[in-house]
């Protein structure tokens, strides 16, 4: 790694130590498939934090356009009453998804997380066993196992959901950057 650089591939290496608490195996295969080592990821992850705690940090939407460059797309979108921008990134280790950062009018970042890619498809969920470990999204299980309460994450950049499965079962799952971790 570069020590001088923080783009697309460092930018992988954090998303993957903040689901290393969870899924040690499935990142472990990551960083095979990438090439990185495991000094990388923390590297990567420490000068990232140091962006994040910089007294002279950039606001979200600057760092994540310096670190991923231009959104592979952009569109308007509202959700309820509130207009944002929906900014889309490619994420290679996961090509059927994207770092999507919603923002409001002015700039300010109100959500950071991965989704499905436009035109990707989604998994058909259904069961409880369908519900496996970076199979599918926060938003893509909200959806199928509707209704669904969000949950407060455990910590940052972490959700929770809670919802019901077929045949009545309460059930509650935590996510990553927006990608399932575990059932609770």
């Amino acid at each position: 790694m570069n020590s001088s650089v923080f783009g697309p591939f460092e930018f992988q290496l954090v998303l993957l130590r903040r689901m290393a608490d969870h899924q040690p195996e499935l990142v472990e295969d990551a960083r095979r498939r990438l090439g990185a080592s495991i000094a990388e990821i923390r590297e990567a992850n420490r000068r990232w934090q140091s962006m994040l705690r910089s007294p002279r940090a950039r606001g979200a939407l600057s760092r994540y356009r310096s670190v991923l460059g231009d959104p592979e797309s952009a569109a308007r979108r509202r959700i309820g009453d509130l207009e944002c921008d929906a900014l889309l990134w490619p994420v290679p280790l996961w090509p059927d998804l994207r770092f999507e950062v919603l923002t409001a009018p002015g700039g300010a970042v109100w959500n950071e997380w991965l989704v499905r890619a436009p035109g990707a498809r989604s998994p058909g969920l259904r069961t409880e066993e369908d519900l496996r470990p970076w199979s599918c999204t926060v938003d893509e299980v909200a959806r199928a196992f509707a209704p669904a309460r969000p949950l407060e994450g455990t910590a940052p950049t972490r959700w929770g959901l809670a919802f019901t499965l077929p045949g009545g079962k309460a059930c509650a799952a935590e996510f990553t950057w927006g990608l399932l971790q575990r059932l609770m």
